[in-house]
Parts: C-alpha cells; sequence; structure tokens
C-alpha cells in the first residue's frame, strides 16, 4: 500500500491508484467530468487540477499515479483558481439553455458551474453552434453544441459495449461527437451513454421534453427481462412512468443496464393496455365488472371438472412473471387437482424432477473469467449486461469460444467459433470432450472426433487458466436434446475444473423452477398442452402463445378449440381465442420479486397505482381461489404470499448435475429462442425499440 496525504489527511491506497480515486477513498471530492469509475483514463476536461507539493504546476488527478509520501491540496488557492479556470473556458461555448435542457437539475456542468463559475462572462465572441444528428430512435443528439468533448460516451462505446459507435472528428473549436457517416447508434446498452454523459448533450429521445427532473419521483424496482435481474430506478410523475435509469449494484448489474430495460416502459403507458375485465359473448367481446368476469371463469372451471376431471384444466404462465404469481397459479393448479403448469414455454425438452437449473456461479464473477465455453447463445443480444461482463474478462485476455449455428458479432475477440448446424451441438460438444479426454489420458463420455482442430483448441484452452466456465444459451436451454448437452457439459466441467451453468432467458426462469410451476407428478408440458383439444380450460398468464410458445402461430391456432381460455395479462391480446380478459398488473403496479440466474431473489415495491380496473395477478388468483373454496388461498398481503414462495435456503436448491444418458443422432427440430426486442409483451409494444436497428433485422429477415 502506498500513503499520501490529502488535504492533511493520511490515506492508504493500493499501488496504481491515480490521485482521484485515493480522495475518493478519503472522502473528498474533487471536480471532474471525464473520469468515471468504469472508464478508462482520458484526463480531458483538466476539471481535476489540484495542488501537489513539489509539482511544477496543478497536475490533473484522474491521470497522476499516487507515490509514497505524496502531499495533495485539493482546496489551496492554487487548486481552486486552477479549477475556476478551466470552468470559465469549458463554459464558454456552452449555450445558456439550461431553462428547457433535459439534462437541467442533474447536470454536473450545472452542479459545478455554481462552485467554480464566474458570475459574468468575459466571453464577448460569437459562440460556436454544432449541427445536430439523428442516431437512431433512443438517443437524442439535438444539442450538440453543449458537449464539452470529455469523450466518456466514446470510451463507453469502446470499452463497456464492444463497439465504437461515437469518435471525435476534426480539431480544436471544430471538434465534434459523431457516428462515422452518419451510422446510427445501434448498441444494446447504448441508453448508458445518455446516463454518464455530463451535460445534456445526449439525452433520452423517447423522453424528450416529457418532464422536468425535479418533478420526478424515484423508487427502485428491478427488470422483468431477462435473467440478469437489473437493479433499477423507475421515475415516476402523475402516477405516470417517465423514465428508468439503472441503479447501482456492483454484484448485479454494476452501474449499467440494457435497453430493453431502460425504454420497454413505453409499453405500460400505450394504447394496448387492458383497463377492465372483457367476457367474449357470441364472437363479440363486451367489458364487464371484475365479479362477473371471475364468477364466469370460477364456474366454468367447476363445469369443466365436473364433467371432464381435473385433467382437462391447464395453465401456461410466463418465466417473466413474479415469483408471487407463479407460486399461486401453481398452487391454484393443483388445488383443483391437477399438474398441468408450465413456465417452460420455449423448450423442446421436458424433463421431469431435475433440480433448480442456474448459472453455476455468481454475475460478478463472469468478469473474472480466463476461459468460457458459451454453447447455443446470441451472448450480445440474449444477454447485454452478462456479455458485458465477459466482454470485460476478454479485454483482460480471457479466451472466450462459442459454439454456435451461426457466427456472430459479440463486440468482443472470440478465440474459437464452432459454427454448426443446432441438430448437431451435442456431436460437436462430443468431439471438445473427446479432444479433452485424448489429451488427459481418460475415457470420454461419448464417441467423438477428438482429431479435430477446432476441439483441440478448445479443449487446449480449457484445460489452461484458472477460472473457468461452461455456459449453456437460450438455444442450448431450449435444445431438443438439452440434457445431452448438459450431462456433457458437466463432464467437461469436471475435467476442466470449470463450472456449469445456464445463462437463463427470463427473469425468473430460476424463479419458476424453484415454485414448480412446471408438472412435478406426470402432468402436461407445454407442448402437450399446446396440442389440438388437449385441454377444455387453459390459463395464461403473462403469455402470448403466439409469440412465447415454441409451437408459435400454429400453437395458437389450436386454442380455439379449447372449451375455455382465461388470459391474465396487461394487454388486449389473445383476442381470436381467449373467452376471458382479466387485466393484471405489469412489474411497475405491483410488489413482486424475481430470482436472477445467479439464485439472487428480489424483491420490489409496485411503483404507480394500477391503471384503471387493473388488479395484481396475485390478487387474481387469491380470489379465484377462494371462489372455488380451494385451501391456501387465505392471503391479506403480499409479503404473506413470498414468504410462502420463496424457500429458505435456495443455494441448496440449485443444481446442474445431469447424469442422463448422451444421445448423439441429430436433433429433429431447431431450438426456439426470442431475438431482443421479441422476449416478451413489454419490449414488443415499447416503439422505441421496436424502431432500433436489432428490431428491423428480425422484422424484415
Amino acid at each position: 500500500m502506498v500513503e499520501i496525504e490529502i488535504d492533511g489527511k493520511k490515506v492508504e491506497v493500493a499501488p496504481g491508484s491515480v490521485v482521484i480515486q485515493a480522495a475518493e477513498q478519503a472522502g473528498t471530492f474533487i471536480p471532474h467530468f471525464c473520469y468515471h469509475k468504469k472508464l478508462s483514463i482520458a484526463a480531458n476536461c483538466r476539471m481535476c487540477l489540484v495542488d501537489i507539493e513539489k509539482a511544477p504546476k496543478p497536475m490533473p488527478a484522474c491521470a497522476t499515479p499516487v507515490t509514497q509520501g505524496m502531499v495533495v491540496h485539493t482546496k489551496s488557492d492554487r487548486a481552486i483558481k486552477a479549477q475556476k479556470s478551466v470552468m470559465e473556458f469549458l463554459l464558454i461555448n456552452h449555450p445558456l439553455d439550461c431553462p428547457i435542457c433535459d439534462q437541467g437539475g442533474e447536470c454536473q456542468l450545472q452542479d459545478l458551474a455554481v462552485g467554480y463559475g464566474g458570475s459574468a462572462s468575459r466571453y464577448e465572441e460569437d459562440k460556436r453552434v454544432v449541427f445536430h444528428k439523428d442516431v437512431g430512435p433512443l438517443i437524442s443528439m439535438e444539442e450538440m453544441s453543449r458537449c464539452i468533448h470529455c469523450t466518456r460516451c466514446v470510451r463507453f462505446g469502446q470499452e463497456i459495449a464492444g463497439s465504437m459507435e461515437l469518435g471525435m472528428s476534426h480539431r480544436g473549436e471544430h471538434s465534434e461527437i459523431e457516428t462515422f457517416v452518419g451510422e446510427t447508434v445501434d448498441s444494446e446498452l447504448s441508453g448508458n451513454m445518455i446516463d454518464i454523459c455530463p451535460v445534456g448533450a445526449l439525452t433520452s429521445k423517447p423522453f424528450r421534453y416529457q418532464a422536468r427532473t425535479w418533478e420526478l419521483s424515484r423508487r427502485k424496482s428491478i427488470s422483468p427481462h431477462d435473467a440478469t435481474g437489473a437493479n433499477l430506478v423507475v421515475q415516476v410523475k402523475n402516477n405516470q412512468v417517465m423514465r428508468i435509469v439503472p441503479f447501482d449494484n456492483e454484484a448485479v448489474n454494476e452501474c449499467w443496464i440494457a435497453d430493453r430495460d431502460r425504454f420497454s416502459y413505453e409499453a405500460l403507458n400505450g394504447p394496448d393496455r387492458l383497463t377492465q375485465p372483457m367476457l367474449k359473448k357470441d364472437g363479440q367481446w363486451h367489458v364487464v365488472d371484475w365479479t362477473t368476469a371471475l364468477e364466469y371463469v370460477a364456474n366454468g372451471v367447476k363445469q369443466i371438472k365436473a364433467d371432464h376431471g381435473p385433467q382437462a384444466l391447464g395453465c401456461l404462465a410466463s418465466p417473466h412473471s413474479t415469483l408471487e404469481e407463479l407460486h399461486l397459479a401453481a398452487q391454484f393448479m393443483r388445488a383443483l387437482g391437477s399438474d398441468n403448469i408450465d413456465a417452460r414455454l420455449r423448450a423442446a425438452e421436458f424433463s421431469t424432477g431435475s433440480p433448480v437449473r442456474w448459472l453455476g456461479r455468481s454475475l460478478a464473477s463472469l468478469s473474472t473469467l480466463d476461459r468460457v465455453l458459451v454453447v447455443g447463445s446470441h451472448l450480445r443480444k440474449d444477454h447485454p449486461l452478462m456479455a458485458q461482463r465477459i466482454r470485460q474478462a476478454a479485454r483482460r485476455g480471457a479466451h472466450v469460444h462459442a459454439l454456435n449455428e451461426v457466427l456472430q458479432d459479440w463486440a468482443m475477440p472470440i478465440q474459437t467459433a464452432l459454427t454448426v448446424d443446432s441438430a448437431v451441438w451435442v456431436q460437436s460438444l462430443a468431439d471438445i470432450a473427446a479432444a479433452i479426454a485424448q489429451q488427459k489420458g481418460v475415457q470420454a463420455p461419448a464417441k467423438g472426433n477428438a482429431s479435430s482442430a477446432m476441439a483441440q483448441a478448445i479443449a487446449t484452452s480449457l484445460l489452461s487458466g484458472e477460472h473457468k466456465a461452461i455456459v449453456l444459451g437460450n438455444a442450448a436451454a431450449h435444445h431438443a436434446k438439452a440434457s445431452s448437452l448438459l450431462a456433457l457439459a458437466n463432464w467437461m466441467a469436471k475435467q476442466t475444473d470449470a463450472t456449469v451453468g445456464y445463462l437463463g432467458e427470463a427473469a425468473n426462469t430460476v424463479g419458476a423452477q424453484l415454485v414448480n410451476a412446471q408438472p412435478v407428478q406426470g402432468g402436461m408440458n407445454t407442448a402437450q398442452m399446446l396440442q389440438p383439444k388437449a385441454l377444455q380450460a387453459l390459463f395464461l398468464l403473462h403469455t402470448e402463445p403466439e409469440f412465447d410458445c415454441a409451437g408459435g402461430q400454429a400453437a395458437a391456432a389450436h386454442l380455439g378449440q379449447t372449451g375455455m381460455v382465461v388470459t391474465l395479462s396487461p394487454f388486449q391480446t389473445n383476442l381470436a381465442f381467449s373467452d376471458v380478459l382479466l387485466p393484471i398488473a405489469p412489474f411497475t403496479e405491483t410488489a413482486g420479486s424475481f430470482v436472477n440466474t445467479e439464485g439472487r431473489a428480489q424483491s420490489f415495491h409496485g411503483v404507480v397505482r394500477p391503471l384503471a380496473e387493473t388488479r395484481p395477478a396475485w390478487k387474481v388468483w387469491r380470489v379465484l381461489g377462494t371462489l372455488l373454496n380451494l385451501p391456501g388461498f387465505a392471503f391479506d398481503s403480499i409479503e404473506e404470499v413470498r414468504a410462502q414462495a420463496i424457500p429458505h435456503d435456495i443455494p441448496a436448491l440449485l443444481s446442474n448435475d445431469c447424469h442422463a444418458p448422451v444421445d448423439l443422432t441429430p436433433a429433429e427440430q431447431a431450438p426456439v429462442t426470442a431475438s431482443i426486442y421479441q422476449l416478451d409483451a413489454l419490449v414488443r409494444r415499447a416503439p422505441a425499440l421496436q424502431h432500433t436497428a436489432d428490431a428491423r433485422e428480425v422484422s424484415h429477415g
């Protein structure tokens, strides 16, 4: 450790630290713009100039390494004069548009100008003007005259998002931040550039001119999309969600969120919202009150159960539902005597009695990997925040290997990309296992081609290094031979001292397993329930079979032959085959919990009141259970449901062990996965996300 003195206070810091990091540790604030804890040092803005004894001039705190015995003054006359001079320089060309700037009220330049700016400007020449730019539907670059050239956005693209989409052109006062020859910013993490911009140069296009920051209430929540469980701050005005930004949690999402976490809120205020219960009579939809709708459902369930038995009842529940909703849905079906419930909507293989599948390690540890093999995932688009962590590992020299159907741009260096048809993924993994067996002199778990150059390269890499992981993506989880892939991955992990795990598709993929939202005693799985005339009554919780299920449009077409279909959704959906629509609350209007892929249970409160006649789904299940006289539905609060739903010892239930036999025959069907902006009902209804390059590629492809 190195001991230095800052403003008379002794502080010990790690060798290689810079002065501004030492000051943070000592609790001393040094003004800055270009420095960011997650980005490389640029020393562009010079706002952090400090007075260091024996130095000939003020030095930038962000770019000056500490040395033993260094004495730093951050508030001496010399330091303050230097900082005020820099502030005067930064404000020379800055437009005086704070009253209409979206950054007003949360602007670093505005805040620091109060302490370090002059009361009047000595500059009398014309201010420079920078022409606005159109970089896509998410980020507004309408007022680039505000830019102070800190290059945070440029470095974020290079270092975190992995793609340098913004750069600085020209020199001197003609310098501009812009994209390459009019391209758009298409990164799945691009919205973070808005957060890290210290002035109002980059702002949110959907939020533009919608509210002033001091008018917004700030409430914590959890992302309902992928399995990361990103922590959010939801900003609200007049009982309406206006903006979503990240809440710092180093163990989960650091200080970043994906664009779908940030912009999917648009769907909450969209025209598709279902605001009142509806019944279909003679092919026409009619608005009814809750009592009428619930009694209709309860009477229908009673009649169908009496006429056809409890096995004629089923439920498909989205893994984007809260843990409490999934728990009560499972409890409801089993209290009726049916085991027909499933949240594995896109799966092709349905194992029973298996333990809860998870990542196999902590999310934070992905950043420290030396070797990683990713099987069946478009890593960058399926799991943007996990990809970002693996990207940091790759930047430090980690070997990243991919087994996938097509070669994709993950915005990171890929050591080996093995691209083969999904039908033969098991054989390809067996080849790698055989190469590992050959190099170790042990028996291979299945017949494979050990002489394959690709397999040998991956095997050699996995047998070296210290921190290693084999991770299975969404396509591997939904594969027709998913258990064979997992069995081989387990054998390889054991031989190479790696961890094995699933990245996880949805916010509650792990949670759905924990509460047994899948058959446990021989009930029908998703594929079986979607067969023609398989059921007489089907509940759809946050589920749109056409988009959410492997069967797609064909599965949805069969549902017209089901006696009664009850859709519980925040949106007007499934109109063609549903008989009842019950408006339930999205994640912002209800309390609940999500269990992310590392097994971390995170609970949240509703941030706004339910819209119109919308009700939390856990209350709907409770009332239905009461109407049908089912035991175990006497809940007075969400906390009572949560106490029953969340297991006391989640880690004890998590395991990726698999002893299934390895089947090397080619799979007969390709795995079904959702693209980045088709994952769930919210992102599908967010206009800005649907106008991105990623969404356009899918619609045109």
